[in-house]
């Protein structure tokens, strides 16, 4: 016949303590996480950066980074709902963002061209260092892109003959 382990009292007092600090912990780090202090003015779009985009509930750094290169790849958003394009962001999350957000033009829109005709670096070690860091934009975006298309892109084909 086995004996019962030999608990003390001062030990079964301090498993539960211990389990109360941690459940507390715990509580403690949800609450937080969940109680994000929204900003005091909408987000625009087209001029934020990751930081700035962070601030809105449900916009962690891996969604801000998604927008900010969907930004770059496709241009400035011209509305709220282009986000709905990018991976991981559907109706009901977009929703809850909505009120945080506005797509108005971007800061390189509203200020006047310069007067000097500043050129891209055609440098070859430049052009190779921007290739290798590159991002293809379609793997954060869902099957259907936004409606910007490309201007090089081939008309549709259509299976009835010209009138």
């Amino acid at each position: 016949m086995r004996t019962p382990p030999n608990f003390s009292s001062s030990s079964i007092q301090r498993t539960a303590l211990l389990s109360s600090f941690f459940a507390l912990f715990v509580l403690a780090a949800v609450t937080t996480a969940a109680t994000k202090k929204p900003p005091l003015q909408p987000i625009n779009l087209n001029a934020a950066n990751s930081e700035e985009l962070q601030q809105v509930p449900g916009i962690g750094p891996a969604t801000a980074e998604k927008i900010l290169l969907m930004r770059k790849s496709y241009g400035a958003f011209k509305s709220v709902d282009d986000l709905l394009a990018i991976r991981g962001i559907g109706k009901k999350r977009l929703d809850k963002m909505r009120k945080y957000l506005i797509a108005g033009r971007s800061p390189a829109a509203s200020k006047p061209a310069a007067t000097g005709s500043a050129k891209p670096a055609t440098c070859s070690a430049c052009v190779k260092n921007a290739a290798s860091e590159a991002v293809d934009p379609r793997s954060v975006l869902k099957a259907n892109p936004p409606s910007q298309k490309p201007a090089d892109a081939p008309a549709p084909v259509s299976d009835e003959e010209p009138q």
